[in-house]
């Protein structure tokens, strides 16, 4: 394993990664070491843009159709008596 020290890192870019950190259950040093391996990770470009064209397929071929939001299908299901036993 190697360590890296980055130095004069602005205050407000520390704080911003600590609330980061927070919100995906990691410390500080574990937030800033998933940014750098998702940084590093060469595949990650290819990974997005895959995404990307999936997305705009999916676009296409839903357009046009009523979408009936989550949160009312959610309704309808606890309203009919089915509930996570989780």
């Amino acid at each position: 394993m190697v360590t890296i020290n980055v130095r004069r890192l602005d205050e407000d870019v520390v704080a911003r990664l600590k609330r980061r950190a927070s919100r995906n259950n990691r410390s500080l040093e574990g937030e800033a070491r998933h940014i750098l391996e998702c940084a590093a990770d060469d595949d990650m470009a290819a990974k997005r843009a895959r995404f990307l064209e999936a997305s705009r397929r999916l676009r296409e071929k839903t357009r046009g159709r009523k979408h009936t939001p989550s949160e009312v299908l959610i309704r309808e299901d606890r309203d009919r008596g089915h509930r996570d036993d989780f």
